[in-house]
């Protein structure tokens, strides 16, 4: 049978939510407090929850297949473009935020490199900008493949690089004399937005779930899927954060391998891990906008598979040049904006509290008040959504200013 297994699904599933956030959730949590934990947690049920809602969606017509056909079938051939626009510029964001995390981790591990242009006819670049262009060619191949049974094995190793990440830290603060001795404020209301916005981006990872979905071999077992991946994520997001408040407290960075000692070989793996993590995710995030470019290039030979015809090499052609294009395009983005947890930060608040929370709600409401569903919108479910939908638009409000606010201070 075609298709992804169970555990291939959820080594997709779990890849796609436990990304960036896992740096920046103890930074996170430093911004806003302990008791932003609450927030934390409100926002990983709403983000379950509304995962449910998408799948619900795309079970409502055998057309729907992905996020923008979802807003298609709810508003029409507008909704369709307003929820492309939402999820393709979050993806878009979130890999040029891997690009940035590289760039700020390599530069640590190598404080004083630097790379001459052509031989130095063209000049010299930071150490920063050269590790952004050099990751940037790694990845690229990545990009290239179709299958998410292949994208698979590639998830596992960012499901295996978050789990030494994590034990790493915990090293470092046991036995290499950082400790847990920060008390850490039990709430800060001036950092709540920025909390809550990369609380926000920590679960986005709704613009690729239809695609998971639809591949999966058993779609009935989706929502265990779901479950399953939303509680070990949780968990790891959680333990991460604590861990890391604890350590340093107040002087979080951005990312908190930048707080790790140097010369320390747990720090090193640390960040060597980081290295790792999105070079395992970056084609993940890149395949949707990859696909919807190329199905308007009309692609279909090579998006089918198989090949060896004249017109399955042209297209497989023009879609290599089309995911190289896209990773050129972001490397030229980080480069100019390297502010790496405000752009987290803008990015969770504006895009993924739209595409996670504001969006699968309209939605669904729109497309079960027109009869498409199988079971009755109750009333419960109603307020429900409802309610999600105003802390997605608080979300989106408060964030959004305090985020572009920092973005601006920071030139």
């Amino acid at each position: 049978m075609s298709g992804t297994s169970f555990l291939k699904t959820c080594f997709n599933g779990v890849n796609a939510l436990s990304g960036v956030g896992m740096l920046s959730i103890p930074f996170a949590l430093s911004q806003g407090g302990w008791l932003s934990l609450v927030i934390f947690i409100t926002i990983a049920v709403i983000c379950f929850y509304t995962g449910i809602l998408l799948q619900r969606c795309i079970d409502s017509s055998s057309l729907v297949k992905t996020y923008p056909d979802i807003g298609e079938q709810a508003f029409g051939r507008r909704g369709k473009i307003v929820v492309a626009m939402f999820m393709y510029l979050e993806l878009y964001l979130v890999a040029i935020d891997f690009l940035i995390l590289e760039g700020d981790n390599l530069e640590k591990l190598f404080p004083n490199v630097g790379f001459h242009v052509a031989g130095g006819l063209c000049g010299r670049i930071g150490g920063k900008q050269g590790f952004v262009v050099i990751f940037s060619l790694l990845v690229l191949p990545t990009t290239w493949f179709r299958s998410l049974n292949i994208l698979a094995y590639v998830s596992l190793g960012g499901v295996m690089a978050s789990i030494v990440l994590i034990a790493s830290l915990l090293w470092v603060g046991a036995f290499e004399g950082v400790a847990f001795h920060e008390k850490g404020v039990l709430l800060n209301w001036a950092g709540v937005p920025t909390a809550m916005s990369l609380y926000a981006f920590c679960f986005s990872g709704h613009a690729v779930f239809p695609m998971i979905y639809t591949g999966m071999r058993d779609r009935r077992m989706f929502s265990k899927v779901l479950l399953l991946c939303f509680v070990i994520c949780t968990l790891g997001y959680g333990l991460m954060g604590v861990i890391g408040y604890l350590m340093y407290g107040e002087s979080l960075r951005s990312q908190v391998t930048l707080n790790l000692p140097s010369r320390s070989v747990a720090s090193s793996i640390a960040i060597y891990t980081t290295l790792i993590n999105p070079f395992t995710k970056f084609a993940l995030l890149v395949t949707p906008i990859a696909e919807a470019i190329e199905g308007g290039l009309g692609l279909r030979a090579a998006a089918a598979g198989g090949g060896g015809g004249k017109r399955w090499r042209r297209d497989a052609a023009v879609s290599v040049a089309v995911r190289t294009a896209l990773v050129v395009s972001t490397t030229v983005v980080a480069l100019a904006v390297p502010f790496f947890a405000y752009v987290v930060a803008l990015t969770g608040s504006f895009l993924s509290a739209t595409a996670t929370m504001l969006l699968p709600c309209v939605c669904y409401l729109k497309i079960s008040s027109s009869s498409r569903m199988p079971t009755k919108l109750g009333l419960v479910e109603m307020v429900v959504c409802v309610g999600i939908i105003v802390v997605g638009v608080g979300v989106i409000g408060v964030g959004t200013y305090s985020s572009l606010k920092q973005i601006v201070q920071s030139f």
